[in-house]
């Protein structure tokens, strides 16, 4: 059985008041609730120490939103995969639709930027996910599949089971629109199924999280799908109880 993985993405939000306050309550909540899952928030860069600090010796992990394919060099304002580890960062958002979208962030960056977080130690969450057009075409399946495929053509076959998968629609991220579960599990199934193509044995213990739109009022029904093993959480990562209910359907309580 899988363990669930419930990581926050608070994308370009935050502030140094805002951020104690969040996680002091998401903290507070998850001594309550107890934590039978894998918590994670991924701040942005400026906030990494700050809540580097704020999490130490919780059971939250930290997470960075963006890594540079590069290992150093001269590249004006990216950040290293070294770099994300010395705040101790365990996980770091790949290939998010923003990052393709107002970045031009193509298939074969987001594939060179997961190797770049392999190299140093980190857990890279690979964004996948078609566009409402797609969709329509019917074009998920070969979209969705080309970009995973792109990213398992560069790892090798033991790094698989090293690596995150989030399934984000592009159509129902911040549009109120959420694939149903049969929908979402259908990708889902079609994604481990790649993953197995590369590695069988790793496919059934990587994480494929769902990350079109999770709230607490349809987080259990999504998690209740076999191949959903988790949420990338946007917008109701920023409220603690939001959060703190979507880590609760996912340990089923």
């Amino acid at each position: 059985m899988r363990r669930k993985l419930v990581a926050g993405n608070w994308k370009m939000n935050g502030g140094l008041a805002a951020n104690a306050a969040l996680i002091a309550d998401v903290k507070a909540g998850l001594a309550v609730v107890g934590v039978q899952a894998d918590i994670a928030v991924c701040v942005p860069a400026p906030y990494l120490a700050q809540v580097q600090a704020a999490v130490a010796g919780s059971a939250l992990a930290l997470g960075a939103q963006d890594v540079s394919a590069h290992a150093s060099g001269a590249y004006t304002g990216e950040v290293s995969g070294a770099m994300l580890a010395e705040f101790a960062c365990k996980y770091v958002i790949v290939g998010h639709s923003e990052r393709r979208a107002y970045h031009g962030e193509s298939d074969e960056v987001v594939a060179a930027k997961a190797v770049a977080a392999l190299k140093s130690g980190l857990t890279p969450i690979v964004c996948v996910g078609e566009t409402l057009a797609e969709r329509e075409a019917g074009q998920t399946n070969a979209v969705v599949g080309r970009q995973i495929d792109v990213v398992l053509s560069v790892l090798d076959a033991a790094d698989v089971e090293k690596i995150v998968v989030a399934y984000e629609p592009v159509w129902a991220i911040g549009t109120g629109k959420t694939a149903t579960p049969a929908m979402a599990q259908d990708v889902h199934a079609m994604l481990r199924a790649r993953l197995a193509a590369k590695n069988a044995g790793a496919a059934v213990r990587v994480q494929i999280l769902y990350g079109g739109s999770m709230k607490p009022d349809n987080a259990r029904e999504l998690l209740a799908m076999s191949d959903i093993d988790g949420g990338l959480i946007g917008g109701a990562a920023l409220k603690a109880a939001d959060f703190l209910a979507i880590v609760q359907a996912a340990q089923g309580n």
